[in-house]
């Protein structure tokens, strides 16, 4: 049976998601609204069928699974190799910041970790569920793959590639994990496994604004980002 972990998550790393989270939200509810208004609008200036069949096309346009995310991002570490890799095989991987850092709790068992997300007041959740490989590269780097599947359906996919740039990959012959002589790359390729409706829009607008910071309070810099969203 999974057991909860008390799996410590830092506090800077917590305060930057649960910014986003308050900004994303309330970006959401004005679409909201925006919907709303423009179904009163019509059945003032018709009449109730009209507003229903506008309300319909809406609702169908908004949820219709016409959008995909993918994308490249390439980040520095001061951190050896060996600790890159660490976090990013860990139950709260770097890149996956926004989830975790808003989950109410971090369950781990049988190889998988869950995140439970409540939203609409709590009256509904979500459970995000994580498989994680770690595999040497034959260049002798790491490559670190993520699968992420949300209430049993697949969601997306990150691999991440770590190599220290003075080609150190993991401990030295004495164990040490010292980087002082150079820096660790990591490039990450992510896709959706799944497309989106618009009204994901507004959660990957902020998720934009945030997302840098997030991986800054981490100890990563953003060296290069290659991202799309769209058809």
């Amino acid at each position: 049976m999974p057991s909860t972990n008390d799996i410590e998550r830092p506090q800077e790393v917590l305060t930057v998601a649960q910014r986003y989270y308050r900004r994303e939200r309330l970006l959401s509810t004005l679409v909201v609204a925006l919907v709303t208004s423009l179904f009163l609008g019509s059945y003032l200036l018709t009449s109730l069928l009209p507003a229903v069949v506008v309300a319909a096309l809406l609702v169908v346009v908004a949820r219709a699974p016409i959008l995909q995310s993918y994308g490249t991002v390439r980040l520095r570490s001061d951190d050896a190799p060996a600790t890159v890799v660490d976090a990013f095989a860990s139950p709260t991987p770097p890149m996956l910041a926004f989830q975790w850092g808003v989950a109410d709790e971090v369950v781990t068992g049988d190889g998988a970790v869950t995140y439970t997300i409540s939203y609409l007041f709590g009256l509904q959740t979500a459970e995000l569920a994580l498989q994680t490989q770690t595999e040497p590269t034959p260049d002798g780097a790491h490559r670190v793959t993520v699968e992420m599947t949300v209430n049993d359906q697949p969601w997306a996919t990150y691999l991440a590639t770590i190599e220290g740039d003075d080609g150190t990959n993991g401990n030295d012959a004495s164990g040490s994990t010292d980087n002082s002589d150079g820096q660790t790359t990591i490039d990450i390729e992510y896709t959706s496994n799944r497309r989106f409706g618009l009204r994901r829009v507004p959660q990957q607008f902020i998720a934009e604004r945030y997302r840098g910071e997030a991986l800054s309070v981490q100890g990563y810099t953003v060296v290069e980002r290659d991202s799309h969203f769209g058809l």
